[in-house]
């Protein structure tokens, strides 16, 4: 039986492909109202994880527990519906429609209305209150009526996270949500999923070490597709396998962002 402290809980995950092993014996434990980062080299298999953990590919082996309910059977709606909600890696806003209307498009589903495009415009004007909220959460509320295209990178990233919020996820993926940023957008992207992850759940894939550093309750450490370490930071960055792992550049970086 799952413990109601670990809101996901991962037993041996395993994903093959024609032979190659991508993830190998996962087994993770994500506490409840914890910022859990997911770590490793480039290859390392986190990103097929989360692939695993959304149902967007069906595991080889092993199980996972969401809410102690085993979902390893559930489609991709269906883990949507139960409040896992994934944000990705590739900004997933419609560049055309203003910042508004993304989050309302998002909304829509609260209504059971998505995806009906042919109804008129007013029918979805019940959601611009909520949608206004939601902006003023992720710091965008002046750029309401601005086209989404016309955003800044930072601020893109801000919309998205507010697209994801609009679908009251319980357990939020974060893919790689500080990639390709400058330092500045870095640090109120940091500062966005701390404030986001009040009375939520965070499992995040990231790069930035700063990043992990400042906000992580906990890290997995990945390498080859399989666990090689976890714990706070202060172990994992001081743990000699994990230094191996990032050799050279990374490893560096690793050392460097208390």
């Amino acid at each position: 039986m799952a413990s109601p402290d670990y809101i996901l809980e991962t037993d041996g995950l395993v994903k093959e492909f024609k032979g190659f092993v991508a993830v190998n014996g996962v087994s993770l434990k994500v506490a409840r109202g914890h910022i859990h980062a997911l770590i490793g080299p480039n290859g390392a298999g986190k990103t097929t994880c989360f692939n695993l953990l959304t149902k967007f590919l069906e595991p080889t082996r092993g199980t996972i527990r969401f809410n102690g309910h085993d979902i390893t059977a559930d489609k991709p709606a269906q883990i949507a519906r139960r409040g896992v909600v994934r944000s990705f890696q590739i900004s997933a806003v419609f560049p055309h429609l203003t910042v508004l209307e993304n989050v309302r498009i998002a909304l829509q589903r609260q209504l059971g209305t998505s995806f009906h495009f042919w109804r008129s415009g007013r029918t979805l004007d019940v959601l611009n209150e909520r949608a206004r909220e939601l902006l003023a959460q992720v710091g965008l509320e002046a750029a309401a009526n601005a086209l989404t295209i016309e955003l800044p990178y930072g601020s893109k990233r801000a919309l998205e996270i507010a697209t994801t919020l609009a679908l009251e996820p319980e357990l939020m993926l974060l893919d790689e949500p500080t990639q390709g940023m400058g330092h500045e957008d870095v640090d109120r992207v940091m500062q966005l999923i701390k404030q986001v992850s009040a009375n939520r759940t965070i499992l995040m894939v990231e790069h930035n070490m700063k990043v992990v550093a400042g906000i992580s309750d906990r890290i997995t450490v990945l390498a080859r597709g399989a666990v090689l370490a976890e714990g706070d930071y202060e172990e994992v960055s001081a743990n000699p396998l994990v230094i191996e792992a990032y050799m050279g550049t990374e490893s560096a970086e690793l050392a460097g962002a208390h």
